[in-house]
């Protein structure tokens, strides 16, 4: 699993059309832990499941998105 602040990796793995690693994407402008914590922690314990099985996870200030991978299928 990658859990990074960078956009990169969801253009990666929607052009790779792989099915793994799991990225979990934080998107606020304060990333410190004292903020974004509790929301991660909630994410990962919500969605554990999913991450095992290959998932894209953006973290918004008040939402996040799944999505299932690989992006592109077809």
């Amino acid at each position: 699993m990658i859990f990074t602040h960078d956009l990169d990796f969801s253009a990666m793995l929607a052009h790779s059309n792989s099915s793994g690693p799991s990225v979990i994407q934080i998107r606020n402008q304060n990333i410190l832990p004292d903020n974004s914590g509790k929301i991660i922690r909630s994410v990962l314990e919500s969605y554990n499941e999913l991450l095992e099985q290959g998932a894209l996870i953006v973290i918004e200030e008040f939402q996040h998105r799944i999505r299932i991978l690989p992006l592109n299928k077809k």
